[in-house]
């Protein structure tokens, strides 16, 4: 670190007063002054801890001072040799832990989101569960509903074939009826002709039947 300030002091001694737009940082050995001018005979207007962050405006060689700007917004010389280009490691310990707290702190928030994930992935799939079970249902239920209308059709259907078949039967009983009244009405006929038949048979064989008898009488008598 030293070898590196010195280089530092060096390459800036060629140069002199330069404009800087850099940070760098007090020793973390003790606590140096902040003075109004390059020199000792200035005022100090305050005392720097060792860590703190300066800004640097600009750094003259020949006095071995640099002008820097606080945090704070005041503005004084320091000793070159008391500055780091990098934060003390004590600095950089406390940042360090500070980040890990803050990784550490990110680490149970992400914790606890991933069991809220993983507690709502879990109530997903107890939905997707519930509702695979329902769909299982619902179709079941449809698959029944289409049986019963397929038979719903089918007694339908046969009841259609029933009613023609009835229909053709009334029709067939009315033609057999009427077959059977026409074939009773000749029935009647025949007899009705019969009946006259006989009466006039009847008729003719008594008045023929006495002829016949005269006659025989006829001839015993000529004998």
């Amino acid at each position: 670190m030293k070898r590196l300030l010195a280089i530092a002091v060096l390459a800036t001694a060629f140069v002199g007063p330069v404009a800087f737009a850099q940070s760098a940082w007090v020793t973390d050995q003790f606590e140096i002054t902040l003075r109004s001018g390059p020199s000792t005979s200035n005022a100090i207007q305050l005392m720097v801890g060792s860590g703190t962050r300066l800004e640097v405006l600009e750094r003259d060689a020949e006095s071995g001072y640099t002008r820097v700007r606080t945090q704070g917004g005041t503005e004084g010389w320091v000793l070159t040799r008391y500055l780091m280009t990098e934060a003390s490691a004590r600095e950089q310990l406390g940042r360090l832990t500070g980040q890990l707290t803050n990784a550490n702190s990110r680490g149970s928030s992400l914790d606890s989101q991933l069991s809220a994930i993983r507690s709502e992935y879990d109530s997903a799939k107890q939905q997707i569960a519930t509702l695979e079970r329902e769909k299982a249902a619902a179709e079941t239920e449809l698959a029944e509903i289409k049986r019963t209308a397929a038979n719903v059709l089918a007694i339908s259907d046969q009841n259609k074939t029933l009613m023609d078949q009835l229909t053709a039967a009334q029709i067939r009983g009315d033609t057999l009826e009427q077959e059977n009244r026409q074939l009773a009405s000749q029935t009647t006929r025949y007899w009705f002709m019969a009946g006259g038949l006989v009466l006039l048979v009847g008729f003719l064989l008594g008045i023929w039947l006495p002829r016949i008898q005269w006659q025989r009488r006829s001839r015993y008598d000529r004998f």
